[in-house]
Parts: structure tokens; sequence; C-alpha cells
């Protein structure tokens, strides 16, 4: 029985809403063919992710990159269509913009 079936029994006379999360996500950001390209660099010894390769707007790209570095809890900026993430997060980046429905190429490493 999982936490569902539990409220269910405990609230029967409540109705659910269906999640619109997923969706929102992926019509919320125009999605391009060609892949994104996630790299690994280091800049005065310290590790950084970039991704670049973004092709449409880039306010779309302003909001994944805000929704990167809130997701992954770290800092980062937006520079010259590219967004620059503090700390090696290659494999969790990819995740995430994989879920969304991009297509996400890994350089180096």
């Amino acid at each position: 029985m999982d936490l569902q079936d539990q409220l269910k029994n405990l609230f029967p006379d409540h109705v659910t809403e269906p999640s619109k999360d997923k969706e929102e996500a992926k019509s919320d950001i125009w999605l391009q063919d060609d892949p994104i390209i996630c790299k690994y660099e280091k800049r005065k010894g310290k590790p950084i992710t970039i991704l670049e390769g973004y092709n449409g707007a880039t306010e779309d790209f302003k909001k994944l990159a805000k929704e990167l570095k809130t997701k992954l809890s770290v800092g980062g900026s937006f520079k010259n269509d590219k967004i620059i993430i503090q700390g090696d997060y290659r494999d969790k980046i990819m995740g995430i913009l994989e879920e969304k429905g991009f297509n996400v190429k890994r350089v180096g490493g």
C-alpha cells in the first residue's frame, strides 16, 4: 500500500488533480533537434560545467540556466550564449536535460 492509497483511505472525499509538472516543463522551453553540448573544464584550478549549442531564444536558455542552478543548488552564470555551472555536474545535468526532452552530447572526460 503506497502513500496515495493511504491518503485515499484517510480522506475518501478528497479529489486529487492530475500533476502537470512534466508537461509544463517540456512545453515551457523550446526543444531543438541538435544536441546541447555539455563539457567540463577547469578554470583557475576549479571545475566548471559548460552547456552550449542551444539555438533557441536567449530567454529560454536563461530560464534553463536558472532552473539548473536551482535544482543543483550551485552557482553559475549565463554568458556569451553559454551556461556556466560551478562544479562537475555533467551526469546530473545530462539527466535533467534528457528528462525534459533535450538531446545532450557529452564532450571531454
